[in-house]
């Protein structure tokens, strides 16, 4: 499996916005739609990428619990479908029931919106305040399928713990690393 780093991100940015396909109910949201009362992630993630496939569980998991605290969680797959045809929406749709998503699962067929915020891997995480300024740009946890380490999702988690309790940014923000997003 080929390994991408995500891209630089800086804190402070303005998530942009867009309107996607959520497959899970066949209607389209913006981000305005789906943001949080404290907080938002946006995660750009597949269904195919082994290193996804390694932290869903955690994902899911973070998510029941963050959401009960204003933070959403939006996941969105930009995969070219042409190519990697077990990312096409109806195979999103039934990933999202079989994993039981608490989110959205959005489908970017366009790229722009992976593009927009400069994605580069999957899985690619995204955490932003309540005014959808950046406060985290980075990996999950160091775990990695194989490495043997647990996944806990320490670095995201302690990101969106320092949302909550208004600390500041994290200092140490290490890059993602997982499958690079299959470009048309």
């Amino acid at each position: 499996m080929a390994r991408a780093e995500s891209n630089e991100f800086k804190n402070g940015t303005k998530a942009p916005d867009f309107t996607l396909l959520n497959t899970v109910d066949d209607k389209n949201y913006s981000l305005h739609q789906l943001k949080g009362e404290k907080g938002t992630v946006i995660m750009f993630i597949c269904n195919h990428c082994p290193f996804v496939i390694h932290v869903n569980a955690e994902l899911v998991k973070m998510a029941n619990e963050y959401q009960q605290k204003g933070i959403n969680f939006i996941a969105i797959s930009a995969n070219d479908v042409e190519n990697y045809p077990q990312d096409a929406p109806q195979f999103m749709k039934q990933l999202a029931k079989d994993e039981k998503y608490p989110f959205p699962y959005l489908y970017d067929e366009t790229q722009e919106v992976a593009k927009s915020y400069d994605a580069a891997c999957t899985p690619d995480f995204y955490a932003f305040d309540e005014n959808l300024k950046a406060i985290y740009h980075g990996q999950l946890d160091d775990s990695r399928p194989g490495n043997g380490k647990p996944v806990t999702g320490i670095d995201l988690r302690n990101a969106l713990e320092n949302l909550l309790e208004n600390k500041p940014f994290l200092e140490n923000q290490k890059p993602s690393v997982g499958c690079g997003i299959k470009w048309k």
